[in-house]
């Protein structure tokens, strides 16, 4: 059952990601703390008219707690009709604005914070003998602002910055209040450009990450293919020229191939040490038959023991690891040989056979080796066939699909198992030793291919598929 993945199979997967999360995440957090510096660069502008304002205020409050109007002096924009910027003061003394504003609903106010432009403007003035002065910054009180924000009743948000002064009658609250799209309408006319070019930086990185990517995984691609030059046999080893991550893991691969290799000599030499120690016996027992002038049979049947080890040892004595390069067979006239051989065999079935097999299809298997193949599975379907035989060959990749039905009775998936064990035969009623099918398996496993047994969609029969690779890029 496929289940979904959260983490990619491919290490092209998970590294791009990882990098398009990394990517994200940093674009992300660039535009918050840029947004956030460029939200604070324009409160600060608006904080400080509203502090200037406050400091001009602040001089002009009386002992009495009572606001001298001489001194009140409304900078630009405040105080003018219609303006968003307006102030008030309010006291034991009562209440006093610009003119414009309306009674401010409660302002909420954050810890206060020192406020450097309103202390030097109250330290940079000299006390005046002829008006009280609130204290300064180092007095009893001390002077801070606080910045808030609160809504009028019409629903819009509204900035201030607040500040309170001592006098002998109490304290007297001096604010000064500016709408908040002043630093929302900048702000976001800065920050459309800005997201617009993040998300560029973000096409162009994906873009940069997936070049990277291709580039970097670039020597894993070149050695899978050189594997599968190895493993077609036109290579014998992995080049070593190879990046410090891979070095460690072609040695050992070179290394593992080696050891294959010398194993291989080695059951190489001992079948051809057997092969070597039949044929002595062979050759004493065909003279004997013949001496004795034994039957035609017997002596046919010695002969092709004879021709049995001779070609295993021939293929003992093949290096095909040290070659470089395998034998290549043609299928197409293999396969018309075989059929015209085991037609005559099976005179007395006559069979209607549809071939259908490209000319030039070639496959990586020794000649007798792809003979013994199809010519056990050929006579299998004709022994078991009741009218008709297919023979069909493609190639697909690396490998060649030969296929050979018939339209006869079939196997079930128990018998197929048991059909591919040595010397099993399911119908005992029949000739042969029962090694057929299992020698074809072993003989295309040891090429590189496969055998597979199933029941046949077209005909009803056995379909039997044989898989073998073919001939290798040059």
């Amino acid at each position: 059952m496929n289940r979904f993945r959260l983490i990619p199979r491919s290490l092209f997967g998970r590294m791009l990601v990882i990098a398009g999360l990394s990517t994200g995440l940093a674009l992300l957090f660039a535009g918050v703390t840029i947004g956030h510096v460029l939200e604070r660069f324009v409160t600060r502008g608006l904080d400080e008219r509203l502090d200037a304002q406050v400091a001009v205020l602040a001089r002009a409050v009386r002992p009495d707690a009572t606001l001298d109007r001489t001194r009140a002096v409304d900078l630009p924009e405040f105080g003018v009709p219609g303006s968003d910027l307006s102030w008030q003061v309010e006291g034991p003394a009562g209440r006093f604005d610009s003119g414009t504003t309306r009674p401010l609903p409660p302002i909420t106010a954050p810890a206060p914070k020192p406020a450097p432009l309103i202390e030097a403007i109250l330290s940079a003035t000299q006390p005046d003998p002829g008006r009280p002065h609130p204290p300064g910054p180092g007095g009893p009180e001390g002077h801070a602002l606080h910045a808030g924000d609160t809504r009028d009743r019409s629903g819009t948000r509204l900035h201030s910055r607040t500040m309170d002064v001592a006098t002998p009658r109490g304290t007297v609250t001096i604010t000064a209040v500016g709408p908040r799209r002043i630093v929302e309408e900048p702000l976001r006319e800065a920050m459309i450009p800005l997201l617009g070019s993040l998300a560029l930086l973000g096409v162009g990185l994906a873009l940069a990450t997936l070049v990277q990517l291709r580039f970097g995984l670039r020597p894993l691609r070149d050695l899978r293919t050189s594997l599968a030059a190895v493993h077609a046999g036109t290579e014998r080893h992995v080049p070593t020229d190879q990046p410090g991550e891979l070095q460690p893991l072609v040695t050992e691969l070179n290394a593992l191939i080696d050891q294959n290799a010398a194993g291989l000599a080695h059951a190489r030499q001992h079948v051809a040490n057997l092969a070597h120690g039949l044929k002595t016996p062979l050759a004493a027992l065909s003279l004997k038959l013949t001496e004795a002038d034994a039957d035609d049979d017997v002596r046919d049947m010695v002969d092709q023991i004879d021709r049995r080890v001779r070609h295993h040892l021939g293929r003992a004595r093949a290096d095909a690891a040290g070659t470089g390069a395998r034998t290549q067979t043609a299928v197409a006239p293999a396969v018309d040989d075989l059929v015209a051989v085991i037609r005559r065999i099976h005179a007395e079935r006559p069979l209607a056979i549809e071939m259908r097999v490209p000319d030039d299809l070639r496959v990586a298997v020794d000649p007798q080796d792809l003979d013994e193949m199809m010519g056990n599975l050929l006579d299998n379907a004709w022994r078991h066939a009741r009218s008709a035989i297919s023979v069909t060959a493609a190639a697909d990749g690396r490998l060649a699909s030969i296929v050979i039905a018939d339209d006869g009775s079939g196997l079930t998936e128990a018998a197929v198992a048991q059909a591919m064990l040595p010397g099993r035969r399911l119908d005992e009623g029949d000739v042969g030793y029962g090694f057929g099918l299992s020698i074809t398996r072993e003989l295309a496993e040891l090429n590189g291919g496969t055998l597979s047994l199933v029941r046949s969609p077209a005909l009803g029969g056995l379909l039997a598929c044989l898989t073998l690779p073919i001939r290798g890029a040059a």
